[in-house]
């Protein structure tokens, strides 16, 4: 490798967004450097992981059950995600992603239809045949043959941003060589800093030491980190994650989608005391279920317990780990390591509470608790067929929504009250312009796609200009 590199455009990651931006800058006529500072076989960052986007559509297709509507999309992202959301560029994403599925079919993804144990997603979202790993090799496939460069086990620093809002060029260490790169344009896309444990413990505190990073490890927010530090203006909560509920036996890092537990909604949760502490069915799984792992991180050891019996079973998709058997509620109480008269307690007082309804494991039915608090809302049922079952959960995180201010062209936003001029960010380094608490399932691969595209073809026409 030369001591200096030149580009059109660096695009920094490489994950989805990443490759979303370096394809459409390409397509657009542009030199495209790709900066990734995983190995190859690693490269990708969170993507890998991922299974399924969320997108528009007005009809039912081949690959889902029904009509997807701007207001419908809009209203689901406004209950979990809460107040002062930025419409505007929610909006602007929502529309855009009708385009995702036939954008990403010419770039190699393979759609399939739901499968069972999907949860609710069969109308909302599209499954990718091979997932993540499948998406992302079809698109550096792409990026190949289009004459796309990629470094890979390179980390990018030294990004410098002059006082007029300009990228000046950025270091890239390569087996420990350092090369300067000059680009007419960058787009940043190299992640959040959830597997920075020392940076999230500045919130946290202690409890991130039983955190359980279920994505990539070398998502550790260096460059966010400069890109504050030289100006840009930061956006959403630092304290705010994407996070489930993750078995308690999965890997600190990069365990990913199989080590989530989704046995949440048919069954109950309790803490190290034996107590539960939330409504379990409170709406459909995938509108809830990255509010478990907040939930579960401010519990004493950061630990609870799923505990289902054997009517549950055939509801959702296991973890990855088996779960813990037992043919009495004391006896699995005792396996877990929680005291077996709590948990009896906590689940006769559960049964005692329910009330029986139609049972639907695929709508909000009635079947709830009355004179219980915490209640369960849907899908409550006696816990009292043997064997009985549970999982020890821990909080996973997936991405934090700590970034970068954007814009509409994914300009990212100094603090002075500029807009750089040909700096530009996609993914979850911005993903706080949208999300500000909760998450709904496959919207993060939504903001990637739709961002990465408009970051790499306004960097195109910059650079290009």
């Amino acid at each position: 490798m030369p001591e200096r590199l030149s580009c059109d455009v660096l695009v920094v990651g490489g994950g989805h967004a990443a490759l979303c931006a370096a394809l459409s800058a390409s397509a657009r006529g542009a030199d495209v450097l790709i900066a990734e500072r995983a190995p190859a076989f690693f490269r990708g960052g969170n993507s890998r992981h991922t299974r399924d986007v969320r997108c528009l559509h007005d009809a039912a297709s081949p690959y889902t059950s029904g009509a997807y509507g701007e207001e419908e999309f809009l209203g689901d992202l406004a209950r979990v995600s809460g107040q002062g959301i930025n419409e505007r560029l929610a909006r602007l994403t929502i529309a855009a992603s009708a385009q995702l599925p036939g954008w990403m079919a010419a770039h190699g993804v393979i759609w399939q239809k739901p499968l069972r144990g999907t949860l609710h997603l069969s109308q909302t979202n599209v499954f990718m045949l091979g997932g993540g790993r499948a998406m992302l090799n079809a698109y550096y496939a792409g990026a190949q043959a289009a004459g796309v460069r990629t470094l890979y086990e390179a980390n990018v620093h030294d990004f410098s941003i002059t006082p007029e809002g300009r990228f000046g060029g950025a270091t890239v260490t390569v087996a420990g060589v350092d090369h300067r790169v000059e680009a007419k344009a960058a787009v940043v896309s190299s992640g959040g800093f959830e597997a920075n444990l020392r940076w999230l413990g500045q919130y946290w505190g202690d409890a991130v030491e039983r955190f359980v990073v279920r994505g990539s490890p070398y998502n550790t927010g260096e460059l966010l980190a400069e890109l504050l530090e030289q100006g840009a203006r930061p956006i959403g909560d630092p304290r705010q994650f994407h996070a489930v509920a993750v078995d308690g036996r999965a890997p600190t890092f990069d365990g990913g989608i199989v080590t989530r537990l989704d046995s949440v909604p048919f069954g109950i949760v309790v803490n190290t005391d034996g107590e539960r502490f939330y409504d379990e069915g409170e709406d459909f799984w995938p509108k809830r279920y990255a509010i478990w792992g907040g939930l579960i991180a401010r519990q004493k050891g950061q630990t609870a317990y799923s505990i289902i019996d054997s009517k549950a079973l055939v509801h959702f998709l296991p973890s990855v780990f088996p779960p813990i058997q037992a043919p009495s509620v004391q006896e699995l109480a005792q396996r877990l390591g929680v005291d077996p008269a709590a948990v009896a307690s906590t689940v006769a007082r559960f049964n005692a509470s329910v009330r029986k309804g139609a049972f639907d494991p695929a709508a909000l039915d009635d079947c709830c608790t009355a004179g219980l608090a915490p209640p369960k809302s849907h899908w409550a049922r006696p816990i009292d067929t043997p064997p009985y079952y549970g999982y020890p959960l821990r909080p996973g995180i997936t991405f934090t929504y700590m970034g970068v201010e954007v814009d509409q062209s994914a300009r990212v936003q100094l603090a002075s009250g500029r807009s750089a001029e040909n700096i530009f960010a996609a993914g979850e380094i911005m993903s706080g312009n949208i999300l500000k608490e909760g998450y709904l399932a496959g919207f993060g691969l939504t903001i990637g796609g739709v961002f990465g595209r408009i970051a790499g073809e306004g960097a195109a026409d910059y650079a290009l200009a």
